[in-house]
């Protein structure tokens, strides 16, 4: 039987769109053994001279749904992978993935407490796998997600996560634009700050989880104003990765 760190041939189901620069690539994975939200795989692209490249994407869709998962990429200028994902692959292809890869960040209502998600860009993605499987469970814990994004077209789920929300009074989503706004814009105007976090984990009341992940400057400065707002080191978890102007 296939387990977590053997590779195995995924089929393309489906692409969607979420913004001019990201796709989300459903993978129809024969054996899929299951992940918990917040895990990530890694994935293998191989050229016919037998060059080969491999990187790692967070999980976008909940457990719940069996035998494939949801991979949202955001197209990385000069990316290799990328740019091989969004202007090559089309519905029907196959490719090699290995997963689930991940504990510490992960996440499902059997932990118990609220849930209080940051997010930069594409750092939402492994947080919406945690929300979509809290919307699929009966009593859900109460949640908060801040997300940042540069301009209100860059908001990845942006429709969905306004239908999660207007379906449960427990979830609060709260969006910054930190480039540009349109007009009539009601929510932040800037970088994630310690009044920002604090004015969304208040509510939470204690026994609060949070995970941050986004950009490194993004992730620093949440953990860090989360501290200081008393959250315990042990219930802030996080995940970063390069800068992409957030």
């Amino acid at each position: 039987m296939p387990d977590s760190i053997s590779w195995r041939l995924a089929t393309v189901a489906a692409l969607r769109d979420e913004t001019p620069t990201v796709r989300t690539f459903t993978l129809r994975i024969p054996g899929w053994p299951g992940h918990r939200p917040g895990q990530h795989v890694d994935i293998r692209l191989t050229a016919e001279d037998g060059y080969s490249v491999e990187r790692s994407y967070s999980i976008g869709s909940e457990p719940e749904r069996a035998g494939e998962i949801d991979l949202t990429v955001e197209r990385i200028a000069e990316g290799e992978v990328s740019s091989f994902l969004h202007d090559v692959v089309v519905a029907g292809d196959r490719i090699e993935v290995r997963g689930p890869i991940g504990g510490y960040f992960a996440w499902d209502a059997g932990l118990g407490g609220s849930l209080f998600l940051v997010a930069g860009g594409s750092g939402v993605v492994p947080l919406m796998a945690m929300l979509r499987h809290r919307a699929r469970v009966p009593s859900p814990p109460s949640a908060s997600l801040i997300f940042s994004s540069r301009q209100y077209e860059d908001i990845i789920y942006r429709d969905e996560l306004e239908l999660l929300a207007a379906r449960d009074d427990r979830l609060r989503i709260a969006h910054t634009l930190t480039r540009s706004q349109p007009s009539g814009w009601t929510g932040y105007t800037r970088r994630i700050d310690q009044a920002m976090l604090g004015e969304a984990v208040a509510p939470l009341g204690n026994g609060v989880r949070a995970f941050i992940c986004g950009p490194t400057a993004l992730v620093e400065t949440a953990a860090n104003a989360l501290l200081r707002l008393g959250l315990p080191a042990d219930r802030i978890r996080t995940e970063r990765f390069g800068p992409t102007g957030t």
